[in-house]
């Protein structure tokens, strides 16, 4: 239980660090909030996304999550894609009426324009290959413990909007790693479990051309192998990327930990300091260093702004394990 709070906290915290800098370059982050952000900032008001929101807030991320979870629970266990597609709708229209310009992902919106449109659920999320199925999927790791059941889950839950090899790998490895740390796992034994399940994940959707993502989570984390905080923020920024693509994100998030030693904490603060889609990234590190034993700090939690009952939302999805 306090492994599967720990991860949906340590999603929200992570992406609530990183709302106020999504979007911004690395030098200008560094300029506004110094080399490592220490700890939640309003959303600065030139900001294109996240301009007036309070410290702490949380964004897409966790909300979608906290959908996913919700489905699941109804679902007990199963997640009906038409159901999804008609939530996922509505938390936009909920956010458009809020003013919020935080919106649906590009994967997402043309998968369900396609899916109202006629396309089969197999086919509208043919192209989908950025990491909105990535940034969603933990509470699926919370909810099954089996990892073959693991893997139908995670298809049944993403190929709505994420249909792409790639897509589903990043979020089995990120779902693989949750699941594996509510077992039990300490991050540095997750890691491969992760690997392993994007490489099985890969064959479920329709191969585009990118990265291995598994190969790259393996990749990113002995790159920082030795690193201090400041340099390990430099080259991931610089070589393994933390763009909207699944390939980039995915593996930074697991290069944070690696190089904060899955301190969860410190691993979501350096991935909001990355530049790029920091607040996805720092998202991913949360929970996955939250299942495998590091929980946030009682006053990062407390500070988060947005989120329902989240202990009781785990011990909900701990039934369906």
């Amino acid at each position: 239980m306090s492994r599967a709070a720990a991860a949906l906290w340590g999603l929200a915290v992570g992406d609530a660090l990183g709302m106020p800098t999504q979007s911004l370059p690395r030098v200008e982050i560094a300029a506004r909030y110094g080399p490592l952000v220490e700890g939640f900032h309003p959303g600065p008001g030139d900001h294109p996304l996240a301009a007036g929101l309070p410290a702490g807030q949380v964004t897409d991320d966790t909300e979608q999550a906290v959908l996913l979870a919700g489905l699941l629970v109804d679902g007990r266990g199963r997640v009906d894609p038409h159901e999804l597609a008609r939530r996922l709708a509505a938390w936009e229209e909920r956010m458009r009426a809020r003013g919020s310009l935080d919106l649906l992902g590009p994967s997402t919106r043309r998968a369900l324009a396609a899916l109202a449109a006629g396309v089969p659920v197999a086919d509208a999320g043919r192209d989908g290959t950025t990491n909105g199925a990535a940034m969603r999927i933990a509470p699926v790791g919370i909810a099954v413990a089996d990892p073959d059941a693991l893997l139908d889950r995670v298809v049944e839950a993403s190929e709505l909007t994420h249909g792409t090899g790639v897509a589903l790998a990043g979020a089995a490895a990120v779902a693989a790693a949750v699941s594996a740390g509510v077992s039990g796992a300490a991050f540095a034994d997750a890691v491969p479990v992760a690997v392993a399940a994007a490489g099985r994940a890969a064959g479920r959707g329709r191969w585009v051309a990118a990265a291995d993502v598994g190969a790259r989570i393996a990749w990113a984390c002995d790159l920082v192998a030795g690193r201090d905080p400041a340099s390990a923020v430099a080259v991931i920024g610089t070589l393994v990327g933390t763009g909207l693509a699944t390939q980039e994100s995915v593996p930074a998030a697991f290069a944070v930990l690696a190089a904060a030693r899955g301190d969860t904490w410190l691993a979501c603060r350096m991935a909001a300091s990355l530049g790029g889609d920091t607040d996805t990234v720092a998202a991913i590190a949360g929970a996955v260093g939250g299942a495998c034993g590091s929980a946030v700090p009682a006053a990062a939690r407390a500070a988060v702004r947005g989120v329902p009952d989240l202990d009781a939302l785990a011990a909900a999805l701990l039934d369906l394990r």
